[in-house]
């Protein structure tokens, strides 16, 4: 899922893929607005099948918040 996660940070903002780390916060080091945060965690929860609360999604602020809640939420078998 880190892989996915880093693949579309990396499309959606133009930031090399290397860059991103589990610590990277995407706002602040990847300069990502809140529209795009959204966006992208839209298409996240289309391809997993997961929904993610929006009280949750000012806690995922960085790549590796955000990758372990979709690991740990994602339907058996995806």
């Amino acid at each position: 899922m880190f892989e996915k996660i880093t693949s579309m940070l990396s499309d959606y903002l133009k930031v090399d893929k290397s860059k991103i780390t589990r610590d990277t916060d995407i706002k602040k080091d990847l300069k990502a607005d809140s529209l795009l945060v959204v966006e992208m965690l839209f298409a996240l929860e289309d391809e997993t099948g997961i929904t993610i609360p929006d009280e949750m999604v000012e806690e995922l602020t960085n790549v590796g918040k955000l990758t372990d809640y979709i690991e740990a939420n994602m339907p058996k078998g995806k």
